[in-house]
């Protein structure tokens, strides 16, 4: 509305942390009262969502996004994201170094996957929601990793992942083999893309 002032509660987007409510001057009973009200919602230790970021689809991944900035959604998280999968993951997969700290999460649930330099930085795609950076891996990198790390999600959510990707034509064949030699698993997907392609 034209003229209205903006809700310190808000912030610049619509998933805050407590101590930036602090910052602008919220006392922590204010926040309390607020939460208590349905004005925000506590998603998490020290973060707080207001009721559209709460009603995303995604608002998981929002809360991770928050707490671990660094972390790069991957895995199941990664193809619920792209719409590869119909299933829901109950967990939130993070892609992290290989010697970075395990994020200390107490909700929502994190499944955490380390990577080495080279496939940790590899098809990033970063997605602003509520004024959240979501770092996702892309669709051909995600079949990648599915496959690499299919004895944890599964051979038959990488080759459903693949089919669905090439028939939706989210990736091209250069970018697929590209993530696929990145991630080592070329020899493994080749057959699996040959029956699929005939």
């Amino acid at each position: 509305m034209a003229g209205s002032r903006p809700s310190k509660y808000s912030g610049s987007g619509a998933v805050t942390r407590s101590r930036d409510l602090t910052c602008r001057g919220v006392s922590r009973e204010s926040v309390r009262r607020l939460a208590a009200k349905g004005g925000i919602e506590r998603a998490s230790r020290g973060v707080y969502l207001t009721p559209p970021a709460s009603r995303s689809s995604h608002r998981d991944l929002l809360v991770v996004a928050v707490r671990v900035p660094n972390a790069v959604f991957c895995l199941l998280s990664a193809l619920a994201f792209h719409r590869l999968t119909a299933e829901m993951p109950h967990e939130v997969w993070i892609a992290v170094g290989l010697k970075a700290r395990t994020p200390a999460i107490d909700t929502p649930p994190i499944r955490v996957v380390r990577l080495s330099a080279t496939p940790l930085n590899a098809g990033i795609e970063t997605h602003v929601e509520h004024g959240v950076p979501l770092h996702v891996f892309s669709p051909a990198k995600t079949v990648a990793d599915c496959f690499k790390f299919r004895s944890r999600v599964g051979t038959e959510v990488a080759t459903a992942a693949l089919r669905d990707g090439w028939r939706q034509k989210r990736f091209t064949i250069d970018e697929l083999w590209h993530f696929a030699g990145v991630c080592r698993v070329t020899s493994v997907m080749r057959p699996y893309f040959e029956a699929l392609v005939g």
